[in-house]
């Protein structure tokens, strides 16, 4: 147990880390006071609503923690027939909310003190305005993984049990798939409202000031693509972590044929800790190799950051060989590790393919504006569904390497299923860097979108631009290695569900089992077909607010001199949509696996089909949903690069009426899905002894 001292270390150090980059970024002086003004206004936004997102959340995680005292830790009613005597798991449910909330924070926090930083930055160069937005971005990366190992080595260190902090996970992911609709719905109700009357019917340029959903569509980037993404992220790497324990835990005293009390402490449960904490380390390294020149070209700034994340990920494995030598294991656990990561360049590869206008597909879809909009859509729905083939081939195979590699078999699971979620751990081993080049985006959006309204010169704009369209590539391999993580880390999930539940199969032709498959391939869709419409109900009141202002304030299209759009009645439209429309689709990912879970003609075993059900339509719908909306707004940003007509023209309209359907699919209900599968899950684990009572 004393080596997990090392990866309270590690944590402690990437928190030191974000807490310097955070003030790095916060001693740049803003000199433009006009770019002072339009950051201070969209700070105040953005904190604004995290000030009462949270505290709708806070009653929520109460109420949850509550719950878990009553039914699980003390048994109040009797239902389980065994009083754990302590509370536990409700302790570790509420740090792991109160983490998941820290994380979004910290995220955000960063990012609103950032953009306009970034904007100054870019008058002067594009490495500056690189350095800027990149330092950060990195402000999150470092946070949520210090936080994230953090929690779960101390709970370890003091309960010793891993289905103690599945309860960690289960707050992370709750409030991690809250933050994630909430945020989604916020962003893209402002950004569609913002496009399609801003730039389609009035014909104003994107992040004109005229336009009153403009400083909402700045806010949203940073509550959706920021604060949203990092709790999104903090749940998957603090799952991954805790289902490997779990699974590492099983092995000890299956395989090595330990005792319950050494299995706790082997050396398979340290491994994922110590792969973590390596990885950390590693991703300071490669923080200091991303760089770039005046100039540079996508290719040149897509390679300074694959500097950055290559370097990251070679010292990764080279430092964990060198542990796993010493400690004298199972020399195939480092291919598996390896595996996890070339897994995630993969999937994150083929998703920049089919996601950047540098390549065939967007360049194709980008010419079918030439005919209409409802070409462009048919296009970026064909390129969505042509690119789930290569991840889906891909994790299949992972998934029997490293089963395979840790020596897992048909008779004797156990160790192949660990090897599946340590892959998923050498993945995100070196989350804090991959998640830097993923917050990098929204700012550099919003430095652009405040280079505009203040009107500087458009050479800035332009160095913004190319920022910015680094970051939805980015943005897009980032969500591409998500889902990857996403679907290994569910399946280890659910062989912890199992060993839980006491399931050592799933009989497809037992009819109960096959609807429970059913009812979860389901589900994905259902909460899919929920978010989509809540953008498309906010999105619909911003509309007719943006309208009305146009209608109603005289002179304020025309630009007309001290005339200004009330922003604050559009950040209003947009924080009570978003707050209004998370609860439904939360609820659901909560609420599906305990009643499927307790109903007695259901109960256990159909509960895990149904989770292996939603993992395999969950995770194809996922990339789908990703891809199609990262295609379509590259689409349109390659139109306006001066092809196919450029700004102004048909094809350009066409383009951002594309844009606007893919945006709610690639910034909410496409990253969405992933946590839904893990809270899911999480839920079946930390309410497994209640199903086994009544439905059991």
């Amino acid at each position: 147990m004393s080596e997990i001292l090392y990866a309270l270390i590690a944590s402690i150090v990437s928190l030191i880390a974000a807490g310097l980059l955070f003030l790095r970024v916060q001693r740049i002086k803003v000199a433009n006071q006009e770019v002072q003004n339009i950051g201070n206004l969209i700070h105040e936004g953005a904190m604004a609503f995290l000030k009462r997102e949270y505290t709708v959340l806070s009653l929520f995680v109460i109420a949850v923690f509550i719950i878990l005292i009553v039914f699980i830790d003390l048994d109040l009613l009797g239902i389980i027939g065994t009083s754990q005597g302590n509370i536990n798991m409700s302790i570790s449910y509420l740090l792991g909310a109160i983490g998941s909330a820290l994380a979004g924070y910290f995220g955000m926090a960063a990012a609103v003190r950032g953009n306009s930083r970034t904007t100054e930055a870019s008058e002067k160069s594009l490495n500056n305005g690189l350095k800027v937005a990149f330092s950060t971005g990195a402000v999150p990366g470092f946070a949520v993984v210090g936080i994230g190992l953090l929690g779960v080595s101390v709970l370890y260190m003091i309960f010793e049990s891993p289905t103690v902090i599945a309860g960690f996970g289960f707050g992370a992911s709750s409030v991690g798939l809250f933050a994630r609709v909430a945020g989604g719905v916020y962003t893209k109700a402002a950004d569609v409202g913002a496009d399609l009357v801003g730039k389609v019917e009035a014909g104003l340029p994107e992040d004109d000031p005229r336009n009153p959903a403009t400083i909402a569509d700045n806010v949203g980037d940073m509550v959706g693509d920021t604060a949203g993404m990092s709790a999104d992220l903090f749940e998957s790497y603090a799952g991954s972590l805790i289902a490997t324990i779990a699974l590492a835990v099983a092995a000890g005293t299956t395989v090595l044929g330990l005792t319950a009390k050494e299995s706790l402490t082997s050396d398979l449960v340290i491994l994922p800790l110590i792969v973590s904490s390596i990885g950390i380390l590693a991703s300071i390294i490669g923080f200091f190799l991303v760089r770039t020149k005046e100039g540079a070209s996508m290719n040149n700034l897509l390679w300074s950051f694959r500097t950055g994340i290559f370097g990251a990920t070679i010292l990764g494995l080279i430092g964990t060989g060198a542990y796993i030598v010493a400690k004298d294991m199972d020399f195939n656990l480092l291919w598996v590790i390896l595996f996890g990561n070339l897994l995630g360049i993969i999937v994150g590869t083929a998703t920049e393919y089919f996601t950047s206008y540098e390549y065939k597909p967007v360049k194709w879809m980008a010419s079918q504006s030439e005919t209409g909009a409802a070409s462009v859509i048919i296009a970026g729905i064909a390129v969505g569904l042509y690119s789930t083939v290569i991840p889906a081939i891909t994790i299949a195979a992972g998934i029997l390497i490293s089963f395979t590699l840790a020596g897992g078999t048909v008779e004797a699971p156990i160790m192949g299923l660990y090897g599946i979620a340590l892959a998923s751990v050498g993945m995100l081993s070196t989350l804090a860097i991959t998640l830097s080049t993923d917050s990098f985006g929204p700012v550099s959006d919003n430095a652009g979108g405040i280079a505009e309204q203040a009107g500087l010169d458009p050479e800035v704009r332009e160095r913004t631009d190319a920022l910015d369209s680094l970051g939805n590539t980015t943005a897009a391999t980032g969500k591409g290695i998500s889902v990857t993580s996403a679907v290994l880390t569910s399946l280890a999930l659910l062989a912890t569900y199992a060993t839980v539940a006491e399931i050592t199969s799933l009989n497809l032709l037992n009819p109960k089992i096959l609807v429970g498959a059913i009812i979860g391939g389901l589900l994905p869709f259902i909460f899919a077909g929920l978010t989509m419409a809540a953008v498309g109900r906010a999105a619909g009141a911003m509309i007719e607010e943006v309208r009305r202002q146009f209608r109603e304030i005289k002179g304020l299209r025309e630009g007309k001199k001290g005339v200004k759009p009330d922003v604050a009645k559009a950040v209003e439209i947009s924080t009570n949509g978003a707050l209004k429309e998370m609860i439904i689709p939360g609820t659901l990912a909560i609420l599906a696996p305990i009643i499927v879970g307790i109903i007695p003609f259901l109960g256990p075993e159909a509960l895990g089909s149904m989770l292996a059900g939603s993992i395999i339509s969950g995770f194809l719908l996922a990339i789908f949903l990703n891809n199609f909306g990262g295609a379509a707004d590259n689409a349109k940003k390659y139109i306006e690069l001066g092809n196919h007509g450029g700004k102004g023209s048909a094809a350009h309209e066409a383009g951002v009426i594309g844009d606007t359907v893919g945006d709610p699919t690639k910034d909410t209900s496409g990253p969405a899905l992933n946590i839904l599968l893990k809270l899911m899950a999480m839920v079946s684990i930390v309410f497994g002894p209640l199903f086994l009572s009544v439905g059991g």
